[in-house]
C-alpha cells in the first residue's frame, strides 16, 4: 500500500485520527482481497446481510445496513446479474420486494468472509493474539455496538 504524509503533530496523537487511518488501510486491504472475488464492499456487505436476514424486504434490508435506497437498487442489480440474490415479491406483501441469497450467492460469501479474514490478519498482524482480542473488545466498546451480539 501507499505511504501517506505524516499528520500534523497536533492530530497525529488523537484517538479518531488514529482510527481513521486504521479503518481506512483496514477497508484498503479488504477491498482489494474482495476485488479479487470480482466483489466490492457494498456486494459483501449486502450479500452478508442478505444471508443473515434473509429472504428480507428490500427496504429494511436497506434500513439495516444504513445504504441509500437508490445505492441499494444498484447493488442488488449487480449482486442478481451474477446470480448471487434472487429478487421477488414479498409473499406477505406483494407490493414489497424480498430478497434471498442464491446457493452461488452463499459459495461467493464463503470466499468473500475468508478473503476478509484473511486482510484482517494482515490488518491486525502487529498484534499478538492478546492484543487483538483486547483491541477487539476496546473498539466493541467505543464504537457503540457492545451488547448487540458481536464478540471481540
Amino acid at each position: 500500500m501507499p505511504t501517506t504524509p505524516p499528520a500534523p503533530s497536533g492530530i497525529r496523537t488523537l484517538p479518531s485520527w488514529l482510527l481513521g487511518r486504521a479503518a481506512a488501510r483496514g477497508r484498503g486491504l479488504v477491498a482489494e482481497a474482495l476485488a479479487e472475488e470480482d466483489m466490492k464492499m457494498w456486494h459483501h456487505v449486502v450479500l452478508s446481510a442478505v444471508a443473515d436476514q434473509g429472504p428480507v424486504a428490500q427496504a429494511a434490508l436497506g434500513r439495516s445496513i444504513q445504504l441509500d435506497p437508490k445505492d441499494l437498487v444498484g447493488v442488488i442489480n449487480d449482486l442478481q446479474d451474477a446470480g448471487l440474490v434472487l429478487r421477488a415479491p414479498d409473499p406477505t406483501d406483494r407490493r414489497k420486494n424480498a430478497i434471498t441469497i442464491t446457493e452461488d450467492g452463499e459459495r461467493t460469501l464463503d470466499r468473500c468472509a475468508e478473503a476478509a479474514r484473511r486482510a484482517n490478519n494482515e490488518l491486525l498482524a502487529p498484534l499478538s493474539a492478546t492484543e487483538r482480542k483486547q483491541f477487539l473488545a476496546l473498539l466493541t466498546r467505543i464504537s457503540g455496538i457492545e451488547g448487540q451480539g458481536i464478540e471481540a
